[in-house]
Protein backbone atom coordinates (compact mmCIF):
# COMPACT_ATOMS: atom_id res chain seq x y z
CA UNK A 1 0.00 0.00 0.00
CA UNK A 2 1.42 3.35 -0.92
CA UNK A 3 1.54 6.21 1.37
CA UNK A 4 -1.27 8.25 -0.42
CA UNK A 5 -2.97 4.98 0.01
CA UNK A 6 -2.47 4.92 3.37
CA UNK A 7 -2.93 8.04 4.06
CA UNK A 8 -6.27 8.47 2.33
CA UNK A 9 -7.56 5.23 4.52
CA UNK A 10 -6.82 6.60 7.55
CA UNK A 11 -8.08 10.41 7.08
CA UNK A 12 -11.66 8.14 5.71
CA UNK A 13 -12.04 6.55 8.89
CA UNK A 14 -11.19 9.76 10.98
CA UNK A 15 -13.67 11.52 8.71
CA UNK A 16 -16.52 9.30 10.04
CA UNK A 17 -15.89 10.22 13.18
CA UNK A 18 -14.45 13.79 12.98
CA UNK A 19 -16.82 16.58 11.23
CA UNK A 20 -14.93 20.02 10.22
CA UNK A 21 -11.71 19.23 12.05
CA UNK A 22 -9.99 19.72 8.97
CA UNK A 23 -6.72 21.38 9.68
CA UNK A 24 -6.48 19.55 12.84
CA UNK A 25 -6.47 16.30 11.48
CA UNK A 26 -4.04 17.51 8.23
CA UNK A 27 -1.85 18.61 11.05
CA UNK A 28 -1.99 15.74 13.27
CA UNK A 29 -1.32 13.30 10.79
CA UNK A 30 1.73 15.40 9.50
CA UNK A 31 2.83 15.25 13.26
CA UNK A 32 2.50 11.37 13.56
CA UNK A 33 3.92 10.69 9.91
CA UNK A 34 6.81 12.78 10.11
CA UNK A 35 7.78 11.19 13.55
CA UNK A 36 7.03 14.72 15.14
CA UNK A 37 5.00 15.57 18.17
CA UNK A 38 1.77 17.56 18.92
CA UNK A 39 0.47 19.66 21.45
CA UNK A 40 -3.38 19.95 21.04
CA UNK A 41 -4.77 23.09 22.54
CA UNK A 42 -7.97 24.28 22.67
CA UNK A 43 -11.39 25.35 24.82
CA UNK A 44 -13.25 21.98 25.95
CA UNK A 45 -15.27 19.88 23.89
CA UNK A 46 -13.83 20.89 20.61
CA UNK A 47 -13.03 16.60 19.97
CA UNK A 48 -9.01 16.56 20.79
CA UNK A 49 -9.09 13.81 22.52
CA UNK A 50 -11.50 12.21 20.44
CA UNK A 51 -9.01 13.07 17.46
CA UNK A 52 -5.99 11.51 18.61
CA UNK A 53 -8.14 8.41 19.92
CA UNK A 54 -9.67 8.29 16.36
CA UNK A 55 -6.25 8.13 14.48
CA UNK A 56 -4.98 5.66 17.25
CA UNK A 57 -8.23 3.24 16.28
CA UNK A 58 -7.89 3.89 12.74
CA UNK A 59 -3.94 2.50 12.61
CA UNK A 60 -4.88 -0.20 15.67
CA UNK A 61 -2.40 1.87 18.09
CA UNK A 62 -2.62 2.45 22.02
CA UNK A 63 -4.04 5.11 23.23
CA UNK A 64 -3.50 6.94 26.42
CA UNK A 65 -3.73 10.83 27.47
CA UNK A 66 -2.26 13.18 29.74
CA UNK A 67 -3.56 15.86 31.18
CA UNK A 68 -1.53 18.65 31.27
CA UNK A 69 -1.44 21.80 34.06
CA UNK A 70 0.61 24.84 34.18
CA UNK A 71 2.64 22.92 37.05
CA UNK A 72 3.47 20.01 35.16
CA UNK A 73 7.36 19.45 34.42
CA UNK A 74 8.36 16.63 31.69
CA UNK A 75 10.17 14.62 34.39
CA UNK A 76 6.80 14.47 35.87
CA UNK A 77 5.61 12.55 32.45
CA UNK A 78 9.08 10.56 31.52
CA UNK A 79 10.19 9.77 35.44
CA UNK A 80 13.43 11.77 34.42
CA UNK A 81 15.07 14.83 35.42
CA UNK A 82 16.43 17.14 32.37
CA UNK A 83 20.05 18.82 32.85
CA UNK A 84 19.96 22.50 31.34
CA UNK A 85 23.21 23.18 30.39
CA UNK A 86 22.70 27.06 29.94
CA UNK A 87 21.66 27.35 33.40
CA UNK A 88 23.16 25.07 35.19
CA UNK A 89 19.98 23.42 36.77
Amino acid sequence: MSFQQLYRTIRGEIDKVIYGQDESIDLALAALFSSGHALLEGPPGTAKTLLVRTIAAAMNLAFSRVQMTPDLLPGDITGSTIYREQTGT
